[in-house]
């Protein structure tokens, strides 16, 4: 008899759910970031669940990744409402993503909205989340910046004269850069000072402005602690005062901030005479043509963009906010000081977002020599400049073509391989 009460108690609960229609299903936000277990839990209750409903997000690896999404986009429909992944997984996908512009993005910077229209007319992608690299330094430091510098605005010059004061002062070179086998220096010459000079990082790889480029850097190595080509965390070499100012990706500085909080400040790279040039490692949010309800997924690219999502986005990944926001108190002091710099980076009215390569496949540790090959015969060689590039503009010019990998911001767009004037 209890069983059949049961069977009676379940058969009405069925007839409810029939009466009361079909069950909405919640928004597929497909993506290739916050692929860890304990990442993509919070995404789901931390950063979704404000969002009226509920979204199903789901992450993916890049090739799983993009397997459904073209499955969908063949058959002309599809369950996946929003798109979430890195520049360069989007900016092959440019024709089967609807435009955003009608979203409200007055509080994400020019610059890195433009990164996401690639290259049409069209907001294909609104940046969701990023990481960075940033200049560090000691406060001892500060008494020694050159006069009327501001430290959220430095240009090259300012740096140089900067290291120079502190060497003296010190009586030793106070400069610290990763340069060492594991240290990420190939990332500063493409992204942060060869585009500060020319606004490219191929194309004019052997202009006149590179080589005023890489006689800047010469100079400031005249201030850099020769241990440098041993370095490749500079966080180790903050918190043991080895060095007082130093760049490094913020992950790398990371420790230097916790565990001494109040010992450090986190600045923007410096701007050249094109511009304050950075290499961001943008992860955006797009629409396919195949969402199958375009004004839910517009609602929760808006919600993406909010500042209370943004900082719980920063909770569940370490990926910073593409809005300018305040930090929580309880953020970790790393957190609380890169923030500041990367929004006052990215933020800037000279900001020049300079992407990490792409479309270069398994030859992207070959790209990277290059530029490190070039830092070693010039810098470390002594090697004259121009001999130099003239020699690896042919190395780099060789492997494009043979990658036929087209150019990527900062560069302008080519039809076939990025040439190398």
């Amino acid at each position: 008899m209890k069983f059949l009460n049961k069977g009676r108690a379940g058969l009405a609960v069925a007839m409810l759910a029939l009466m009361a229609g079909p069950t909405v299903a919640e928004p597929l936000f497909w993506s290739t970031q916050a692929k860890p277990v304990e990442e993509s839990q919070k995404m789901r209750e931390q950063v979704m669940a404000g969002f009226p409903g509920g979204v199903d997000f789901q992450p993916s690896d890049e090739g799983p990744w993009l397997t459904r999404l073209q499955a969908e986009l063949q058959a002309g429909s599809g369950t996946i409402s929003v798109l979430g992944a890195l520049h360069g997984d989007l900016s092959g996908l440019t024709a089967d993503l609807v435009d955003l512009s009608a979203i409200d993005t007055s509080a994400v910077s020019p610059a890195m909205l433009d990164l996401g229209k690639l290259g049409t007319g069209e907001q294909k992608y609104i940046p969701w989340m990023q990481a960075t690299y940033l200049m560090v330094a000691n406060k001892k430091a500060l008494e020694f910046l050159p006069a009327g510098a501001d430290i959220n605005a430095l240009t090259y010059d300012q740096l140089i004269e900067w290291a120079k004061a502190t060497a003296e002062a010190t009586g030793g070179p106070k400069f610290g850069f990763p340069a060492g086998p594991k240290g990420l220096k190939h990332r500063f010459f493409q992204g942060f000072l060869l585009p500060a000079y020319t606004k490219s990082t191929v194309t004019n790889f052997r202009s006149a402005e590179a080589e005023v480029a890489w006689g800047k850097f010469k100079e400031l190595w005249q201030y850099t602690n020769p241990a440098s080509t041993n370095y490749s965390f500079m966080q180790e070499q903050l918190v043991t005062d080895e060095v007082w100012i130093a760049f490094d990706h913020v992950a790398r500085i990371a420790d230097a901030f916790n565990q001494r909080p109040d010992d450090f400040v986190a600045f923007p790279a410096p701007a050249g005479p094109m511009g304050r040039a950075f290499m961001p490692v943008v992860a955006g949010i797009a629409v396919p043509s195949t969402s199958p309800d375009m004004d839910e997924a517009m609602a929760l690219v808006a919600h993406m963009l909010k500042p209370e999502t943004q900082i719980a986005t920063l909770r569940a990944t370490n990926f910073f906010p593409v809005i300018a926001t305040e930090l929580p108190d309880d953020m970790p002091a790393s957190v609380k000081a890169s923030g500041p710099a990367i929004a006052a980076m990215t933020g800037a009215p000279d900001a020049l977002p300079a992407l990490l390569p792409m479309g270069l496949g398994e030859k992207g540790g070959q790209f990277s020599q290059i530029y490190s090959d070039t830092f070693e015969r010039i810098v470390l060689g002594g090697q004259d400049i121009r001999t130099v590039l003239d020699e690896q503009a042919e190395a780099l010019r060789a492997l494009m073509v043979e990658a036929n990998a087209p150019c990527w911001a900062p560069d302008a767009a080519s039809d076939g391989p990025c040439p190398v004037n």
